[in-house]
C-alpha cells in the first residue's frame, strides 16, 4: 500500500473546473453581463419558462440563450424563433454541462451585444448541481407531476440554486403536491433560496418570476 500513489481524479476536475468558472465570471463581468444556469429534470418547462421569460424581458434586456442537450436542436429551435440568439451546447451523452463547455459557446457569443444569457442545463437533477458554469446566479425548476419529495431525494440541487421555480401549478388540483411542506424543506436546505410558483400554460406567477430575475440583474450591473 505505501507504494501506491492515489490520484482523486474528480476532485482534479471540480478544481479545475472551479477555477474556469470563476474566470468566466469575471469575463461576464467585465462585460456587464448576468448569466443564469437554469436546471431541472427533464420535462419539468425549462425551454417554456425560458420562452416565456423572452417574450416578456426582451423589449428591456438583451437576451441570448446557451442550450444543452446531450443531442437534437429542437429547443434551440424554439428560442431562435422568438428572434432570440441561441447557441447549441451537444453533449453527446455527458449528463451535466461545465465551466469549459460554457466558455466554448461564449466564445461565440459578441457578450457586447447581450445582457443577460440563459443557460439551459442538460435534465437531471444530480450532476448539473456539482458543476459550477461561471453564472451569476443558478435557478431551477420543479414541476409539479415530479412530486414534492424531489427535495429529500436531490438535496444538493436545491442547496445550491438562488431560486426554485415550481412549475406546472395548474396541475395541483390533480395532485397531492403539497407546497407548503416543499417550501419547509426546501429552506431547511436553503435559507435564502427564493420560491416561485408558476405555470407556463397559463401564466400565473410568471410575472414574479421575471420581477426577480429583472430585479438580480439590474442589482448585479448597479455593483459593478
Amino acid at each position: 500500500m505505501d507504494n501506491i500513489r492515489l490520484i482523486d481524479i474528480r476532485e482534479e476536475i471540480l478544481s479545475d473546473n472551479q477555477n474556469l468558472a470563476n474566470d468566466i465570471r469575471s469575463k461576464l463581468r467585465d462585460n456587464q453581463v448576468f448569466m443564469l444556469n437554469l436546471m431541472s429534470s427533464p420535462g419539468s418547462g425549462k425551454t417554456s419558462l425560458i420562452v416565456e421569460t423572452i417574450r416578456r424581458l426582451k423589449d428591456e434586456l438583451r437576451i441570448g440563450v446557451i442550450e444543452g442537450d446531450i443531442d437534437s436542436l429542437v429547443d434551440s429551435e424554439k428560442i431562435v424563433a422568438e428572434g432570440v440568439p441561441a447557441v447549441q451546447l451537444r453533449t453527446g451523452g455527458a449528463c451535466h454541462l461545465d465551466a469549459p463547455m460554457i466558455e466554448t459557446a461564449l466564445e461565440s457569443m459578441d457578450l457586447k451585444t447581450v445582457d443577460l444569457i440563459i443557460i439551459e442545463n442538460v435534465g437531471n437533477l444530480v450532476c448539473p448541481a456539482e458543476f459550477d458554469t461561471g453564472a451569476t446566479k443558478r435557478a431551477m425548476i420543479l414541476s409539479v407531476p415530479e412530486g414534492d419529495d424531489k427535495v429529500l431525494k436531490y438535496p444538493l440541487m436545491f442547496s445550491v440554486c438562488d431560486a426554485l421555480v415550481v412549475n406546472k401549478i395548474d396541475y395541483l388540483a390533480l395532485s397531492d403536491f403539497n407546497q407548503d411542506l416543499l417550501k419547509e424543506r426546501a429552506k431547511m436546505l436553503n435559507r435564502e433560496i427564493e420560491i416561485m410558483a408558476v405555470s407556463c400554460r397559463t401564466g400565473e406567477g410568471l410575472d414574479h418570476w421575471c420581477q426577480w430575475l429583472r430585479n438580480e440583474v439590474m442589482n448585479y450591473r448597479n455593483r459593478l
